[in-house]
């Protein structure tokens, strides 16, 4: 898996441990080691800039996917022989917003941001949460990740 990884604010995170998890993910949705995908930590006000900006929506967010295809749960694109690897597109998380989030719902800050990798990382795959049913097939299949590395969601 290529996993980018860029740190670009100051509440400290365990990029590596993140990085693993995202590697997780992937290999558990059944993607192969060609696959590609970035993971940004910003500061509450870059991801208030990029929530009013693409999604129309004012203030700060916990996580934005912005996925280059349109993907469908458990479909995995073909790659074309000696072609690119798959870039599923990027997720953009901002911790000190996650660890806000975390203090006022009493759980642990390690398991919020967890939780926001798998999140953002299955939105790039095609899940969603717009309706009852997607919303639970997305929540059963992060409570089975977060499982496979200790944590539990929130």
């Amino acid at each position: 898996m290529n996993i980018f990884l860029a740190d670009e604010q100051d509440d400290p995170l365990s990029t590596d441990i993140l990085c693993e998890l995202a590697e997780l993910v992937l290999t558990e949705e059944g993607f192969s080691d060609e696959t590609e995908v970035s993971l940004f930590f910003v500061s509450d006000e870059i991801i208030a800039e990029y929530n009013e900006r693409f999604m129309s929506r004012s203030g700060p967010t916990d996580v934005l996917a912005f996925p280059i295809e349109h993907l469908v749960p458990g479909v995995i694109p073909e790659r074309r022989p000696n072609g690119p690897p798959i870039s599923l597109g990027d997720v953009i998380i901002a911790p000190t917003y996650v660890r806000n989030n975390a203090q006022e719902r009493g759980s642990e800050f390690d398991d919020e941001v967890s939780l926001m990798v798998v999140h953002g990382l299955l939105h790039l795959l095609g899940y969603d949460h717009g309706n009852d049913a997607d919303a639970e097939l997305m929540e059963g299949r992060e409570r089975v990740l977060l499982a496979k590395v200790g944590k539990s969601r929130p």
